[in-house]
C-alpha cells in the first residue's frame, strides 16, 4: 500500500478538513511547553491514517538523561531568548 494514496480519492472539502485536523495537531504539539516537550506523543501520530501504536525504544537511564541534557542545551542555542521557568 502506498502511503498517502487515500488523499487521491478525497474531495476538496475532505482534503480541507484533513489539513485543518493536521494543523490543529501540529499546533497543539508546537504550543506545548516545559516538560510536555519531552513526553511521548501518540495523539500526534494518531492523526496519520495508518493506525500504529509505536512502542519507543527507551534508552537506559544514564543515556536517557544525557539525551535530556543535550536537548536542554540545544534550546540555549536555538531559543536563547525563550522564557525560563524558575
Amino acid at each position: 500500500m502506498r502511503l498517502d494514496a487515500d488523499l487521491e480519492q478525497m474531495t476538496r472539502d475532505q482534503l480541507i478538513a484533513e489539513v485543518k485536523k493536521l494543523r490543529e495537531g501540529i499546533r497543539e504539539h508546537r504550543d506545548s511547553s516545559e516538560h510536555e516537550l519531552c513526553w511521548h506523543h501518540p495523539a500526534l501520530w494518531g492523526l496519520l491514517p495508518e493506525k500504529t501504536d509505536p512502542i519507543p525504544v527507551v534508552p537506559e537511564w544514564p543515556e536517557f538523561m544525557r539525551g535530556c541534557v543535550r536537548y536542554r542545551q540545544s534550546l540555549d542555542t536555538q531559543a536563547p531568548d525563550a522564557s525560563r521557568t524558575k
